[in-house]
């Protein structure tokens, strides 16, 4: 998919967008709606407008830190692209070598006779399911590949936003609020043809339903690549499109986060941190601990849009570097893009001015990051030497390096050879800084109640507990100085728990903070 097409002028309702500079805003002083915070019903945003971003939101007062912004339930759940299958009740996915079981009305696969989402109040009985019948899609799995039937289960959520055309009218009509960017995508031939062939066509020809235009289509098609939030988690997981969500703006150091029920997918929205009254109210599409040339990359080939945010328009990434390269000529300074909103702009030393093409720069990045993806994921060793080889060439918050970091902080203590009571004093020193220098970057690009610095917090606990009790023990430290470490450790461990509570019940994270309060307790007082 190219990315140097251009963005079209923003308008209407458009979405994503990306947060601009108040100076280059202007909004309509006059709010188009509002939102309230379903535990206490006072007003938590304002919907506003701006020639430039077109319908966004700001907070209609002061918010504090975990205040919900939005709860909502999602308009429609369905299928990954290029999924592999999946059961259209639940979304989970089929375990290899398990019983096969199918819908009764449809003969599509499901995971259980008793699925809940088999109910008649469940989308797939509601939606597809009868037409799926009457239409005897099931037969044509009988003459496609295992690609073929990924693209047949990607083009059941269009096929469900369509559905709701006849189904519920007035949702159909809420869900066409938001933009499908067509006239961005048509610019793409690669993304509109394949689109036209593997679900346009699909539905219209393959599977019969022609009372479905192809341009009807192709605008659900672009609703869901640029609205969609992924939601569930492995082994459940799945695309949703969700009212008022839509409307938050992007950036690269969002003051929002959002989870969702592990089973209803009812999306809740917080602020991270406290927000000012007036302040337009962010979330991100992209990987927090990504570069910049990454970050811009996939959110124009994946989102439509070229992102203009503070950190994209900083050089430094407001100061954690997470693209810097170390200059080898002057071995001091650090490369960095003279311009990072241009992908053609140079890369210069700061120190000797040393120069790069930034072709170079993505050359390099490129190769660095395939003997990255060649080390295995529990390789511990190969981890640790490309840090240590790569130093030479990345700064210490790369994002290649950070990547790594969190690889590494969480398989020390967890895999066999490096379990917990495996671990020497030196590696648990070692688990220890890695935690620190990610929290380091996280606390500047996602500061507050971000999940990543809640589970990060949670694996920083254990080294220090540990060497706190060991230092104590042998002597090397007194009580006084016991207490201060341990001080920290609850510190952490309240903060953790803190964070991870705002996860659903069932979730990794939620059992975190489970273990958290755990620990907490068993420490006591100190």
């Amino acid at each position: 998919m190219p990315s140097h097409h251009k963005k079209k002028k923003q308008k209407k309702n458009e979405h994503p967008k990306s947060s601009h500079s108040k100076e280059n805003v202007t909004p309509d002083t006059s709010s188009q709606g509002t939102g309230q915070d379903p535990s206490e019903g006072k007003t938590t945003y304002l919907v506003k407008h701006s020639e430039q971003m077109g319908r966004y939101l700001v907070a209609a007062r002061d918010l504090t830190a975990g205040e919900v912004i939005i709860e909502t339930p999602p308009f429609v759940v369905g299928p990954c692209a290029e999924t592999e299958p999946v059961c259209l009740g639940c979304h989970s996915a089929f375990e290899p070598g398990c019983a096969v079981y199918r819908c009764e009305i449809c003969s599509w696969r499901v995971c259980s006779p008793n699925c809940a989402g088999l109910a008649p109040a469940g989308t797939h009985r509601q939606l597809e399911c009868i037409p799926l019948r009457d239409h005897a899609v099931h037969k044509h799995f009988q003459a496609s590949n295992a690609t073929q039937v990924k693209l047949m289960y990607e083009a059941i959520l269009t096929l469900r936003c369509m559905l709701l055309k006849s189904v519920d009218p007035p949702q159909y009509e809420r869900l066409l609020g938001m933009d499908p960017l067509n006239d961005v995508r048509q610019q793409i031939p690669k993304l509109w043809n394949r689109n036209g062939k593997e679900i346009v066509q699909r539905i219209r020809t393959e599977w019969g339903f022609q009372e479905y235009s192809e341009l009807e289509l192709h605008t659900v098609c672009g609703i869901i690549e640029v609205n969609a939030f992924e939601v569930g988690q492995h082994p459940t997981k799945a695309r949703a499109l969700f009212p008022e969500a839509y409307l938050l703006m992007h950036d690269c150091t969002p003051n929002t986060g959002h989870t969702d029920a592990l089973r209803s997918h009812r999306l809740t929205v917080r602020v991270l941190r406290d927000v000012r009254a007036g302040e337009p109210l962010t979330l991100t599409y992209a990987h927090i601990l990504q570069g910049t040339l990454k970050r811009r990359q996939h959110l124009q080939e994946e989102k439509f849009f070229a992102c203009n945010c503070r950190r994209c328009s900083d050089p430094t990434e407001l100061g954690t570097n997470c693209s810097a390269l170390r200059c080898t000529k002057c071995r001091r300074g650090h490369i960095l893009p003279t311009d990072p909103l241009n992908q053609e702009a140079e890369w210069r030393c700061q120190q000797c001015a040393a120069r790069m093409s930034c072709e170079a720069v993505i050359l390099l990045l490129e190769k660095l990051s395939q003997q990255l993806e060649s080390i295995g994921g529990n390789d511990v060793h190969g981890l640790e030497t490309f840090l240590r080889t790569q130093g030479t060439v990345l700064h210490d918050n790369h994002y290649l390096q950070l990547s790594v970091k969190h690889s590494l902080c969480e398989l020390y203590g967890k895999i066999e050879g490096f379990l917990i009571p495996q671990l020497s004093a030196e590696q648990l020193k070692r688990k220890e800084t890695l935690c620190r220098d990610l929290l380091e970057v996280v606390d500047q690009l996602e500061p507050g109640l971000s999940r990543l610095r809640g589970t990060l917090m949670y694996e920083m606990h254990v080294p220090l507990l540990i060497e706190a009790g060991q230092l104590f023990q042998g002597g090397v430290i007194q009580r006084t100085e016991l207490r201060r470490r341990l001080k920290e450790v609850q510190r952490l461990l309240k903060e953790s728990e803190k964070i991870l509570a705002l996860e659903p019940e069932g979730s990794p994270e939620y059992g975190i903070a489970e273990a958290a309060r755990d620990a907490l307790k068993n420490m006591g007082s100190v």
